[in-house]
């Protein structure tokens, strides 16, 4: 098995400074990052528009993408990953228990799990950038989620929310996300057409049967508190 990853993409040597300092820099970027969405988190100051990126699961899915597939190797990945998740869930939310004086457990668990299985994602991701079948698959799979995600967006408000016409520039931004990994984890046309067509047949699949609303029933729901 591990000979058949090395076929796929090989890791690039690195001393142990360069690890340090990308592991600290993915804890730095958590930081910032956890720091700016529970601050932009009150759409009485700041325009709701952050809110709902800060508040969804693909902001977070690009920024662990490219933090995994440009690290030097698939362990590096994994550790970066989850130290900017560990480092941007407690500023996050030791902000929101000691600050606010509010335990939003439910949220808590959930992005807990997310930052546990994190390594294992981030560890296969990192081979998004290689060679081959699996490679494309692996690449499609961040792309496939914004793109279900986003295609959901049309049920996140209700007619008479005061909000709706935030869905197309929503819309708009999961584009953006989508075209910078299209850009920048292909080495090759041929690569990038072939990690389309599974983008369109993964996401085909996933919008018709409803996967990602089954999934995250919660993720697209209606914000009570912006009603």
């Amino acid at each position: 098995m591990y000979n058949k990853l090395i076929g796929i993409r090989v890791a690039n040597k690195s001393t142990t400074k360069q690890k340090i300092f990308s592991i600290v820099n993915a804890i730095i970027i958590g930081v910032i990052l956890g720091l700016l969405a529970k601050i932009v988190d009150n759409p009485s100051y700041f325009n709701p528009i952050f809110t709902n990126i800060g508040d969804r699961l693909g902001i977070w899915v690009f920024v662990a993408t490219l933090l995994s597939v440009f690290s030097y190797s698939p362990k590096l990945a994994a550790a970066k990953v989850f130290a900017f998740f560990g480092s941007m869930l407690t500023v996050y939310y030791v902000y929101t228990t000691l600050v606010l004086h509010f335990f939003p457990e439910r949220e808590i668990v959930f992005w807990s799990i997310c930052a546990a299985v994190s390594p294992v994602c981030a560890y296969i991701m990192w081979y998004a950038r290689g060679i081959g079948l699996f490679s494309n698959i692996v690449s499609a799979l961040p792309i496939t989620v914004l793109l279900s995600e986003g295609f959901e967006l049309r049920n996140a408000y209700l007619p008479f929310h005061s909000h709706y016409y935030l869905i197309p520039w929503l819309m708009g931004i999961y584009l953006i996300m989508i075209v910078v990994l299209l850009l920048t984890i292909p080495k090759s046309k041929k690569k990038l057409l072939a990690i389309l067509l599974i983008v369109i047949i993964l996401s085909l699949i996933m919008i018709y049967f409803n996967v990602f609303s089954r999934l995250f029933p919660g993720m697209n729901s209606v914000l009570q508190s912006m009603i």
